[in-house]
């Protein structure tokens, strides 16, 4: 399945300002905030947000406020403190703020092209620049060996696709037995001349790890396929090993300065589906009711706006591939990344 960043309404707002109004809104009991993955917001969204704020409106008769931040983080602490009612997260931030506020759970996840959580996932991407992808193959055939001693870029600490995922994939392969049989994830998180990577960064957004590739700072960059609307597949079969990408000729900000730029999947790795969190301590009852029944509506299965067509230009949170939509799920769906670390409720 390929989500759309999907990966507002007013997105012009200032963060500060942000924050300032959601503090106010728990107040006020008319009012219901949602708070947004940085790649999530922008221009090109405000449409999918505008949707979703006007459907959850006429649904609960209660004002929309969006927080749109610029970093994971905010994000996470948003809803884990009560300044948002509603979050759209990854998979791994839902962990993380579940575990530090259990009243926090999943509202709906987005569903598979089956309509279920059964195939409810999407891609999470190693991809290192065309010029170089002799350089991770050994007599001809792909060797993730030589990521080692590499120039790293992850998204952030709360990203399941952009961190967990790929470091959990690190660990699994090189952790165990030979020089990294100690290897650890904090590992992972530093570079120097005698660490896993030679360096490590962190983009803050999938859209800025993957510009960090393009631009020549990493050498490999973790990122999800909601970078889709911005590529073309030129060589090879999407979202397989070897797949060639190219960035758009229309492609916007920040990669109007990479049209016509490739890269080269390096692997690719199966992710649990994107939630809506809710926060259970500032929703009543009778909201949360009213949200599932809206979220798991036809009408908004059916909504261009927020599955938005195969081959669509817009962005939306979806692509509608199949019968895709919002599903229920229970908090245990996410248990298999709470195995990858070692987290017990």
């Amino acid at each position: 399945m390929k989500k759309r960043m999907v990966p507002g309404l007013t997105l012009a707002v200032v963060l500060a300002a942000a924050f300032c109004v959601t503090g106010c809104a728990k107040k006020e009991a008319k009012t219901i905030t949602m708070v947004w993955l940085p790649d999530n917001v922008g221009p090109k969204y405000q449409k999918m947000q505008d949707t979703i704020g006007r459907l959850v409106e006429e649904a609960t008769g209660k004002k929309v406020t969006h927080i749109c931040p610029t970093d994971y983080a905010i994000t996470v602490e948003s809803i884990v403190k009560g300044k948002a009612d509603l979050a759209y997260t990854g998979g791994q931030a839902y962990v993380e703020a579940h575990h530090k506020n259990p009243k926090l759970l999943p509202l709906v996840v987005i569903s598979g092209p089956s309509g279920t959580l059964q195939d409810a996932c999407y891609n999470s991407w190693l991809a290192v620049k065309t010029e170089d992808a002799e350089n991770f193959k050994t007599d001809g055939k792909w060797d993730l060996t030589k990521i080692q001693g590499k120039r790293m870029s992850y998204v952030s600490t709360s990203s399941t696709s952009g961190f967990m995922i790929p470091s959990s994939y690190f660990l699994s392969t090189f952790g165990g037995s030979g020089k990294w049989q100690n290897l650890t994830r904090d590992d992972l998180m530093e570079g120097g001349s005698d660490k896993f990577f030679s360096e490590v960064m962190f983009g803050g957004s999938h859209h800025i790890s993957m510009a960090n590739l393009l631009s020549g700072k990493s050498d490999l960059s973790a990122f999800c396929d909601d970078m889709l609307p911005y590529l073309t597949v030129v060589d090879g079969t999407a979202d397989k090993q070897g797949a060639v990408y190219q960035v758009r000729d229309d492609a916007a900000e920040p990669f109007d300065k990479y049209h016509g730029k490739t890269f080269v999947l390096l692997q690719d790795i199966p992710v649990l589906n994107c939630p809506i969190i809710e926060n259970t301590e500032t929703l009543s009852k009778e909201d949360q009711e009213k949200l599932l029944a809206l979220f798991t509506s036809d009408e908004v299965a059916d909504n261009s706006d927020i599955f938005v067509p195969k081959d669509s230009t817009a962005h939306g949170l979806a692509e509608k591939v199949g019968n895709t939509r919002f599903v229920a799920a229970a908090d245990s769906f996410y248990d298999p990344l709470r195995e990858l670390q070692g987290i017990k409720e």
